[in-house]
């Protein structure tokens, strides 16, 4: 039986304000954005707990504030920037100005890795640590940001999945064509229960990468990483596990309209971006093999993490 998604994006409207110099104001805080501070709410709780068990030696509360703090801002420019040449590069060049529109939405998970992977090796040289032992703790962190803004686009209603042809999925509002785009919501609903909309309902896509990328991550990498394992082998775990479970729901996702399939009837950008996670991944793995292993060490900051790192 299909569902009607018909969720308000909007979680709190705090009204019309007349403000100096601003004019009139309307401020709306977006489920979305919640996920976000959630998923950096998620990602402080388990930091905090990783590095007062020494998983980061050498490493205290006020250096992981740094850390996450560069690690924020590498997953917004990163994500925005990522999302523009990834995504919307011919849009840009005709009107670059749109870089700075973020109201608008378009936020890329690749891009925001390589903001994070950038942020976290100039943290890494300022602290004389080993890359690699940065990004092994670091990642089990990633996961929950991910499910929680899954489910913020399943909220908004956007990044929706193919036609099921069947009699399950949801119905997106969004998604439906004329004249069903311009309905109110009460229109809307009763054509859904007369059976009309069934022929629309779509893959929640988004749920599936909430459970994949999200919760089934999580679980994983962080379970892997428990007990010190060899350096880049969380780092490779989570690159292969992300980068297989995006490939596999891009199969149900609608593309990105503005691109279309890039070959064979199939393939998307998601997928050729998730292709070099998944031999990053298994690189990693292959090279752990023969690395030294991080053991806990106490959390201060004049230790030398390289020296500790190689017993």
């Amino acid at each position: 039986m299909p569902i009607l998604h018909q969720i308000d994006p909007i979680a709190l409207d705090l009204g019309t304000w007349n403000l100096p110099l601003l004019g009139s104001v309307h401020p709306q805080v977006h489920w979305y954005g919640l996920m976000y501070l959630l998923g950096f709410g998620v990602a402080w709780w388990l930091g905090r707990r990783r590095v007062r068990a020494g998983r980061l030696p050498g490493v205290d509360e006020n250096g992981l504030g740094d850390l996450m703090f560069y690690g924020m801002l590498g997953v917004v420019l990163g994500g925005r920037i990522g999302y523009i040449l990834f995504y919307n590069f011919s849009e840009f060049l005709q009107s670059p100005l749109m870089l700075f529109k973020v109201w608008e939405g378009g936020m890329s998970f690749h891009g925001g890795l390589l903001g994070v992977m950038v942020a976290i090796g100039w943290w890494a040289r300022r602290h004389r640590l080993h890359y690699f032992d940065v990004v092994d703790f670091i990642a089990p962190l990633v996961p929950a940001g991910l499910g929680f803004g899954r489910i913020g686009n399943y909220i908004g209603g956007e990044l929706w999945g193919k036609p099921t042809g069947g009699d399950r999925g949801v119905v997106f509002p969004r998604s439906l064509p004329e004249p069903f785009a311009s309905m109110d919501a009460a229109t809307l609903r009763a054509q859904f229960d007369a059976g009309i909309l069934d022929s629309f309902a779509r893959h929640p896509s988004q749920l599936y990468q909430a459970t994949l990328e999200g919760l089934l991550l999580f679980c994983v990498v962080v379970w892997y990483s428990c007990k010190p394992r060899p350096r880049y082998a969380v780092s490779g775990m989570f690159a292969l596990l992300y980068g297989v479970f995006r490939f596999a729901v891009e199969f149900v996702r609608e593309p990105d309209q503005q691109l279309g399939y890039l070959a064979f009837g199939w393939l998307t950008m998601g997928q050729v971006l998730s292709t070099p996670l998944i031999l990053l991944g298994l690189f990693w793995l292959w090279k752990s093999r023969s690395a030294p292993t991080l053991h806990p060490g106490p959390a201060n900051s004049g230790a030398d993490a390289n020296e500790i790192s190689a017993r």
